[in-house]
């Protein structure tokens, strides 16, 4: 009984990968990269947003302190300014309107970044002093 022998394997079979395997092995490579660069590009815009949170809270902060601290009743109606933090611009708008009891008023700032865009809002209500 002689067993039989494999032929000898040709030699560009031998070792190495086909090209589709290559290319298999480059998309796949492609396809985690895309997915890694979207994930560090959502981080980013992740922090870049909660400090212009940051700072615009503290836009906010500065106004509603200012209706607070002030010794009269703010006026009814709206007011704008341009707040100035860590060298970034926001646009603010205050807006006092009046309650149902005439000895509070209610105030809203509003912080919007330089396109435009709303950031945050916040109230207080300011009574008489």
């Amino acid at each position: 009984m002689s067993a039989r022998r494999r032929p000898p394997a040709s030699p560009s079979r031998i070792g190495g990968f086909t090209l589709i395997e290559v290319l298999i092995a480059l998309g796949i490579v492609a396809i985690a990269l895309a997915a890694g660069s979207q994930a560090t590009m959502s981080l980013t815009r992740n922090a870049q947003r909660q400090s212009d949170l940051v700072l615009a809270d503290l836009c906010a902060e500065n106004e509603l302190a200012k209706a607070r601290l002030s010794r009269q009743m703010p006026a009814v109606g709206d007011s704008g300014s341009i707040c100035l933090q860590a060298g970034v611009s926001f646009n603010v708008t205050t807006s006092t309107i009046p309650t149902l009891n005439p000895n509070f008023r209610r105030v809203d700032v509003q912080v919007r970044d330089e396109a435009d865009w709303p950031i945050l809002r916040i109230s207080t209500v300011v009574g008489r002093y």
